[in-house]
């Protein structure tokens, strides 16, 4: 599981790099900016969003393991 949030993780920052370069080029100039915005806004909530996926699995495990040891 941590591979596939590892790979998530990666593609969506690169998909999300090339579409803020590539804004540049493929948009008018008054529409550059605000396209970038919402796709770096976009990026971050993916971050965010596998981060609390990583620390919601990483607690899971912990608490099974915990349980497990007790009596």
């Amino acid at each position: 599981m941590q591979d596939r949030l590892r790979s998530i993780a990666i593609a969506s920052q690169a998909v999300g790099f090339v579409l803020i370069i590539a804004f540049d080029t493929w948009l008018p100039e008054g529409m550059v900016r605000p396209a970038q915005g919402i796709t770096l806004a976009l990026m971050l909530s993916a971050a965010l969003g596998v981060a609390l996926a990583r620390r919601y699995q990483r607690n899971r495990r912990l608490k099974k393991r915990a349980d497990s040891s007790r009596p």
